[in-house]
């Protein structure tokens, strides 16, 4: 069974706290750490691109998993804010790392991408069985957000999440997976020009409409309301309680709603697992980053089950559930 043999993560140097969002907005610091549990964000320096943030990412994860680039078969990244709209920017980083044998897939399902690429990861990997997959949640949302829009801005930071997906030894692997998508609440989350809708233009430069808007509260209601029902769908189809799940790394979309999912779902002996305090919402990387996080600061051990979620701009919604084991299969 194909599981996780390494994390890795990347976030950017520079760091915005709430003190520099207060003066701008005309609130305190105080107030931020209210609506949204988060104290600051990092933003990518000017010279960097998703593909930089991913490829840093993505060394971190084969350092941790002790394989080289020329046993990654398939590449999968998840970003929303790519380098370009051609060439797809996991091409970028099989190029950066020297990976000339895999394949090459972008996800963009915004905040709930990377839990969807491990999906698409896990069904390339089942065509040739015993390969090794690199899957990237990456997000550079400083460039696409309207810094006069409180509702974004205090939330949005930059940064990347990897991990190395492979066979592991029993009884580790993901045990299933649910994705679905909510195309009738597409408006809640929009950039609304730079395609081909609406190509850029002077016209939508003069607009502002390249940056992200959201329409907050209705984003909240909707997570509350579909979330839940689909995890617990995910859960009894695999006869897992809620109470055996041992640790939950959800979409680090917003620290109060965090709470809320959490109590909804009944996960009382659950880790629920957080960067949003530190980091704020990544986006595509944000359940990956979170990983790492958890990975690396030794809470994950063979055996355990961890829950993943995602969910966000489409709307749309995933879930993983996986059984921890590093330890590659014999």
């Amino acid at each position: 069974m194909n599981g996780i043999l390494g994390t890795g993560a990347y976030l950017p140097e520079q760091e915005v706290t709430n003190e520099e969002m207060a003066a701008r907005f005309g609130v305190t610091p105080e107030w931020i750490v209210g609506k949204t549990g988060i104290l600051a964000r990092r933003y990518a320096a000017p010279d960097e691109a998703a593909s930089d943030m991913a490829v840093r990412a993505a060394a971190a994860a084969l350092a941790d998993s002790g394989l080289t680039p020329d046993r990654i078969d398939h590449i999968v990244v998840s970003t929303s804010t790519g380098d370009h709209i051609v060439p797809q920017t996991s091409t970028l980083v099989q190029a950066a790392i020297g990976a000339r044998r895999a394949s090459c897939v972008d996800v963009n399902t915004a905040c709930s991408g990377f839990v969807y690429a491990l999906s698409v990861a896990r069904g390339l990997l089942a065509l040739e069985p015993g390969g090794h997959a690199l899957v990237i949640g990456v997000d550079v949302w400083s460039r696409f957000i309207d810094p006069a829009d409180r509702s974004t801005a205090v939330l949005l930071g930059d940064g990347a999440g990897a991990v190395v997906v492979g066979p592991v030894a029993d009884p580790g692997g993901f045990l299933g997976h649910t994705l679905t998508g909510h195309g009738e609440d597409q408006e809640l989350l929009v950039v609304e020009a730079g395609g081909s809708r609406r190509p850029a233009s002077a016209e939508t430069v003069a607009d502002n409409a390249h940056v992200l808007r959201m329409i907050g509260r209705e984003v909240t209601d909707f997570v509350l309301a579909v979330v839940p029902v689909e995890i617990r769908n995910l859960l009894t189809a695999h006869g897992v309680a809620p109470d055996d799940v041992d640790h939950f790394i959800p979409h680090q979309a917003n620290g109060v709603l965090l709470d809320k999912l959490a109590a909804s779902l009944g996960l009382k002996d659950t880790a629920t697992h957080r960067t949003v305090d530190t980091y704020g919402n990544t986006g595509s990387a944000s359940v990956a980053i979170t990983l790492d996080a958890a990975n690396r600061s030794s809470a994950l051990h063979d055996g355990d089950l961890v829950l993943l979620s995602g969910f966000g701009g489409g709307m749309a919604h995933a879930s993983a559930l996986l059984r921890w084991r590093t330890e590659g299969a014999r």
